[in-house]
C-alpha cells in the first residue's frame, strides 16, 4: 500500500480512487471475516452433508489397517488418495494398489484416518499424538463440510477433541475398524460396524458414505457418483463416546479370553494336568470355546487397547478383572521363556509365580 500510494503522488483525483479502493477492500475484509464468524458460530450442526457429494478420499496411514481400507475404497469407485509419513508405506501403496499420494487437503472431501494410536517405540502402549497432528492439518487445510471419520482406535473423549480442533466446521465420526488378515473375505473392511457421531449430522454424513443414505448396505446405488457409498453395514449408537468404548471394550473381552486360556494352562502345569486334553473336554459344551494360548497376548491391538480401556474410566477403581488378565498374562510370558530351562526348574519356578499371585484366585 505504501508503494501504491507513492505512486499516486499528490494527485487529487489519485487519491480519491486510493481512498476508495481501501475502502472497497476493507469493506471485503469485514464482510469475509464477518461470513466466516458467521460460519463458526452456526458450525457444521446447520450444515446438510446432502449438500456436498464425497468423491475425492484420503486415507490416512497406510499400513496394516490403512492401506486395506484404501484398496476397498478406490475398488468402490472413489477417487483415493493416500498420505503417510512413511515413504516406503506411501510407494508400496502406490505399486500395489495405484493410490495417489495426495497434494492438497483442501480438494478432499472425506478423511479416513487410520494411524497408529500407540506409542513409536512400544506398540503396546496408546498414545495418539500422531492423530492430533494429522487433525491439526486438517483443520489448516481442510475444506469446510469435509467429512473427518476416525478409523484408529482411540481413547474416550477423543472424538470431541478433534471436532473442537477443527472448530466445528467439518463433520466428525467414529467408525472404529474391524480388519482380521487370515480371514480377510470373512472379516475384512466391510464387515458390519459401530458407528457414532459428534452432532446428528455427523452420523448422518458417516451412515451416507459407508453405507448409503439409510444406513443400509446400499451399494448398488454406486453407479451413481452423488449417492455412492462403500458398502459396508452399519450399526449406530446414540453417543460417540459408545462407539469409542465399544472398540476397546470388545479387545478388551478378547484379552480377558486370552487371558483365562493362559491361567488355565499355568493352573493345569501346577497341578500336573494335562492342559489339551482338559481344553478339549472343556470345549465339548456348547457355550464354552477356551481360546489356545500361544506366546503371550501380543499385536497391535490387544494389548494397547485393554490398557486404553482400563485408562477410560473416570472412577479411581480400575477394573481388577483386566488388572489381574494383565497379570497372567506376564506370568505366562515368563513361563513361555523358563521353559528352555530344565523341567524340574520350570515347575518350581512356575508355581512360585502361581503361588505369589495371592491365595484370592479362585477356581
Amino acid at each position: 500500500m505504501v508503494g501504491y500510494s507513492k505512486t499516486v503522488g499528490n494527485n487529487s483525483h489519485g487519491n480519491n480512487n486510493h481512498s476508495q479502493y481501501i475502502y472497497q477492500k476493507r469493506k471485503g475484509i469485514q464482510l469475509t471475516q464477518r461470513l466466516i464468524d458467521k460460519e463458526f458460530s452456526l458450525g457444521i450442526q446447520n450444515h446438510d452433508p446432502e449438500e456436498h457429494s464425497l468423491s475425492k478420499v484420503l486415507v490416512i496411514g497406510l499400513g496394516q489397517l490403512g492401506l486395506p481400507v484404501a484398496r476397498y475404497i478406490q475398488e468402490m469407485g472413489f477417487d483415493t488418495y493416500g498420505y503417510d509419513i512413511s515413504s516406503d508405506a506411501m510407494e508400496r501403496a502406490r505399486k500395489i494398489s495405484g493410490i495417489k499420494e495426495v497434494t492438497n487437503f483442501g480438494e478432499i472431501d472425506a478423511f479416513i484416518i487410520c494411524v497408529s494410536t500407540h506409542k513409536p517405540d512400544d506398540m503396546l502402549s496408546p498414545q495418539i499424538d500422531g492423530l492430533l497432528s494429522v487433525v491439526q492439518q486438517i483443520s489448516l487445510e481442510g475444506k469446510y463440510g469435509a467429512f473427518v471419520s476416525i478409523e484408529s482406535t482411540i481413547p474416550r473423549g477423543t472424538s470431541k477433541k478433534v471436532f473442537e480442533m477443527l472448530n466445528h466446521r467439518m463433520h466428525v465420526a467414529h467408525v472404529p475398524h474391524r480388519f482380521y488378515s487370515l480371514e480377510e473375505k470373512d472379516h475384512g473392511v466391510n464387515q458390519v460396524r459401530v458407528v457414532g457421531g459428534v452432532c446428528d449430522c455427523c452420523l448422518k454424513a458417516a451412515l451416507k458414505f459407508y453405507a448409503g443414505a439409510d444406513g443400509d448396505n446400499n451399494s448398488k446405488s454406486n453407479n451413481n457418483n452423488k449417492n455412492r457409498n462403500l458398502g459396508i453395514p452399519l450399526h449406530p449408537v446414540s453417543n460417540i463416546e459408545l462407539a469409542e468404548i465399544t472398540k476397546i471394550a470388545e479387545n478388551a473381552h478378547r484379552y480377558l479370553q486370552i487371558a483365562f486360556a493362559e491361567d488355565l494352562y499355568l493352573y493345569s502345569q501346577v497341578n500336573n494336568i494335562n492342559f489339551l486334553e482338559l481344553r478339549g473336554a472343556l470345549n465339548t459344551k456348547w457355550n464354552v470355546d477356551i481360546l489356545e494360548p500361544r506366546d503371550g497376548i501380543g499385536g497391535h491391538c490387544l494389548p494397547k487397547d485393554t490398557k486404553m480401556f482400563l485408562q477410560s474410566s473416570q472412577s479411581t477403581e480400575k477394573s481388577k478383572i483386566l488388572a489381574a488378565a494383565l497379570e497372567v498374562d506376564e506370568d505366562y510370558r515368563r513361563c513361555r521363556i523358563i521353559r528352555g530351562t530344565t523341567m524340574q526348574q520350570n515347575t518350581a519356578k512356575l508355581i512360585n509365580s502361581y503361588n505369589n499371585r495371592g491365595s484370592q484366585i479362585r477356581y
